[in-house]
């Protein structure tokens, strides 16, 4: 296929769909987030659609003016908001967590008394999890 026909493909989707390159409004928002509902029920099929529309995404929520005070309040989030997630998400309580060490330890570190999540604790628990150690800095 040509270039010629690549652009005119382009321009005919960007013409009925151009929220996927660019969200201008609440609108445009909404129905990308229709949209990759519907894409990722087949995600390996649809992931460069997929990332086409991920990146628009994320571009309106990081710059849109509704959701400033959330992303404001999800950076001043730590890492024992980021465990209380996960606890929560696991369901677990203070005793599921031997990576952390004993009951009242995990409880301390949840309540802010006087004990803070270690370097150890971190990598332990971001392998349990499986996620971004940085997650809970």
């Amino acid at each position: 296929m040509g270039f010629a026909a690549i652009k005119e493909k382009a321009y005919a989707l960007f013409s009925e769909a151009g929220f996927i390159s660019h969200i201008a409004n609440d609108d445009d928002y909404a129905k990308a987030l229709a949209l990759m509902d519907d894409l990722v029920e087949d995600y390996e099929v649809n992931r460069p659609l997929i990332e086409i529309l991920a990146r628009s995404i994320e571009s309106w929520e990081n710059e849109s003016e509704e959701f400033v005070a959330f992303n404001a309040r999800v950076a001043k989030l730590g890492g024992v908001d980021v465990l209380r997630l996960l606890m929560e998400q696991h369901g677990l309580g203070v005793a599921d967590l031997p990576e952390i060490g004993s009951k009242s330890l995990v409880s301390k570190i949840l309540n802010g008394r006087g004990r803070n999540l270690t370097r150890d604790h971190i990598a332990a628990l971001s392998k349990r999890f499986a996620v971004s150690p940085a997650l809970f800095f």
